[in-house]
């Protein structure tokens, strides 16, 4: 374990549909790093992460629900993909403005795969440029982003990935933007 993170807040925002390997290995990553982590959800109890969209993994605890939390209470966020995980926070207010105030705020956010759906939802992508599942680019151009082809992207603190081949990429490069902290400069 490294101090890295020591005393950072890091919350994973997801619901049912979640992609348990994008689940998993980011949270191990920078709880490894020193930082306490919480799983925000658009409801409480449990959510049901899924293996490839199709097979049921495992069933996870929700620690907040995301209407709840402000983003001032939270240092760092993650956004795991799976295709219907992202596919319920975007059309759920709460989950939308939550993060919109965080990745607004400056403050360093990671999202693989289908994660960034939901950065196109809170319209915090223009002219960022970030990387994703193949299936969502033409909806982060259609929200302004510069969209590439490539493991891992860093843009002012806003790390994306495309998918879970990814992870080790996208968990080291999480880990380093997220004890660089708050960026002063965004767009969106």
């Amino acid at each position: 374990m490294t101090d890295e993170l020591y005393g950072r807040r890091v919350a994973l925002l997801a619901a049912d549909g979640v992609e348990q390997a994008e689940y998993e290995q980011p949270r191990e990553a920078v709880e490894q790093a020193g930082a306490s982590v919480r799983l925000l959800s658009v409801h409480g109890g449990e959510i049901q992460a899924m293996n490839g969209d199709i097979d049921k993994g495992e069933r996870l605890r929700v620690d907040a629900v995301v209407s709840d939390v402000s983003a001032d209470d939270l240092d760092a966020l993650v956004l795991p993909g799976g295709t219907i995980n992202p596919d319920r926070l975007r059309v759920d207010p709460g989950a939308v403005e939550f993060v919109r105030s965080f990745v607004s705020s400056g403050k360093p956010t990671g999202a693989i795969c289908h994660g960034p759906w939901t950065l196109v939802e809170a319209d915090v992508v223009r002219g960022r440029t970030v990387t994703s599942f193949p299936s969502i680019r033409t909806d982060l151009r259609n929200a302004g982003a510069e969209v590439v082809d490539e493991e891992v992207v860093a843009d002012k603190g806003l790390v994306t990935s495309r998918n879970p081949d990814d992870l080790p990429a996208f968990c080291a490069k999480i880990v380093e933007a997220f004890a660089e902290g708050r960026h002063s400069t965004v767009a969106g």
